[in-house]
């Protein structure tokens, strides 16, 4: 297929969708440690909670290149000139391997300078034979602005090895080399989730490595940021029209089709996703979001964030959407003071630790969290994200019980008997070891209620 060329120069990018804390990084201790140190996204601490191990299955991993046909060109929109053109997106998929195939492998990324790259490792082979056992539940991944389709590859891995076939998302003009203007993550990102699904489902149908191994009809959703923005618009929020109407945002109120209530975005909801996760969803504190917008989210959703959040904010912020995405089941997983990194973000490569010339702060910086351990998030994200899916996309209603916890995990009580089970007493929270819950809080509203 065609890709048609862009015509014109690009738009200056909004700096405000992920701002990040300022400092120096120890130049000096990156040198001496980048020999030695192999940037592993697959790490699991010895106090990390029960689902977040690796589960049974090898896993592999290969790059698919597609196009969406006959865009909107949000760079060149124009006052009456809305031009289109054929979309590029590159899709990362991880899936169940064969018994026998080889474990282990590296990517090349690039840092959030945009510029320097960085080898890290995981566990899975590229192009190794898909397994057979098949189909499995699909999730797609979606960064944040701007963010490349590895920047959560330790989520993707972990689900794959556990029987899902996950597809994250390179999302043109949001990447750490080709971050555009703004108006384009606003528009395009839930169309390119639906489109990521939408080429998935196709390509299971036909001869390909997918066939027998993608259930695109039973599909989750995992989005960072204005991932977690698209994710939102995806389960079925719609957009406000302050947000519509601002002057930084989409040109020519082309974000006018995922305004709540209209016909373009009601045909955008997608009955094969059954279940959402929105980690640090960004919009409330620009006014995108509403009452009237949030109550259409119709998809059960967990919310993640982290309490310190000052780029998509907490209360208000990412607290305020979920009390008010009254659509739908929902749960709020809090990192109390952590900001707006809270899980999301691999570990930092060591590369990243050194400053760069292209930004002002060091890139390491765009992947950490000041108060809490990357792994440790990671960790946590990984065990809520596999009770979640394996409750609604696999039908283990066990699972269920992983989120039926005391609200604030500091509050749970440890109280097991000489055999190790739980005293009537006991509440702390399930698959946490006693002392490791600390920190987090998970509150549930139920449909109809806030």
């Amino acid at each position: 297929m065609t890709i048609k060329l862009r015509a014109g120069a690009r738009a200056a990018a909004l700096g405000a969708a992920l701002a990040v804390a300022q400092g120096a990084a120890p130049a000096a201790a990156a040198e001496d440690m980048t020999a030695s140190h192999d940037n592993r996204i697959d790490l699991i601490r010895p106090d990390a909670p029960e689902l977040a191990a690796p589960g049974p299955f090898r896993i592999g991993v290969r790059t698919l290149n597609v196009v969406n046909p006959g865009q909107l060109d949000i760079l060149n929109v124009k006052e009456g000139a809305r031009p289109t053109y054929d979309r590029p997106l590159t899709l990362e998929v991880w899936y169940p391997a064969a018994d026998d195939a080889p474990q282990g492998g590296t990517y090349d990324v690039i840092l959030r300078d945009g510029e320097r790259h960085a080898i890290i490792r995981g566990r899975a082979a590229r192009d190794a034979a898909p397994s057979d056992k098949g189909p499995f539940p699909v999730v797609i991944v979606s960064h944040g602005y701007p963010g490349n389709r590895y920047l959560l590859g330790h989520l993707a891995e972990n689900l794959a090895t556990k029987g899902y076939v996950v597809v994250s998302i390179d999302h043109t003009d949001s990447m750490y080399h080709d971050k555009a203007a703004f108006g384009s993550t606003l528009v395009n990102r839930p169309l390119d989730q639906k489109f990521a699904l939408d080429e998935i489902a196709r390509r299971a149908a036909g001869d390909g490595f997918l066939a027998g191994l993608a259930d695109a009809d039973n599909a989750g959703l995992v989005g960072y940021s204005m991932g977690a923005y698209g994710a939102v618009i995806s389960a079925g929020g719609g957009v406000a029209q302050t947000g519509i109407d601002h002057a930084w945002g989409a040109p020519d109120g082309t974000l006018a089709i995922h305004k709540a209530g209209s016909q373009s975005h009601e045909a955008l909801i997608d009955p094969r996703l059954k279940a959402v996760i929105a980690i640090a969803p960004w919009g409330w504190n620009y006014g995108f979001w509403d009452d009237a917008g949030l109550a259409g989210v119709r998809k059960p959703i967990l919310y993640v964030a982290g309490s310190a959040d000052d780029v998509s904010g907490y209360d208000p912020g990412v607290k305020t959407m979920f009390e008010r995405s009254t659509g739908a089941d929902r749960w709020l997983l809090t990192f109390q003071n952590a900001n707006h990194n809270a899980a999301a973000p691999m570990p930092a490569p060591i590369e990243s630790w050194e400053p760069s010339d292209k930004i002002d702060f060091p890139p390491f910086d765009h992947y950490a969290d000041a108060v809490w351990d990357t792994v440790r998030m990671n960790n946590i994200l990984q065990h809520f994200a596999t009770a979640w899916f394996d409750w609604r996309l696999k039908g283990d209603e066990g699972r269920a019980a992983y989120l039926d916890l005391v609200p604030v995990a500091a509050e749970g009580v440890w109280a097991l008997d000489e055999e190790g089970k739980p005293k009537p007493e006991h509440s702390y929270w399930k698959g946490f070891r006693k002392r490791t819950a600390v920190g987090l809080e998970l509150r549930h509203l139920a449909k109809g209620a806030r």
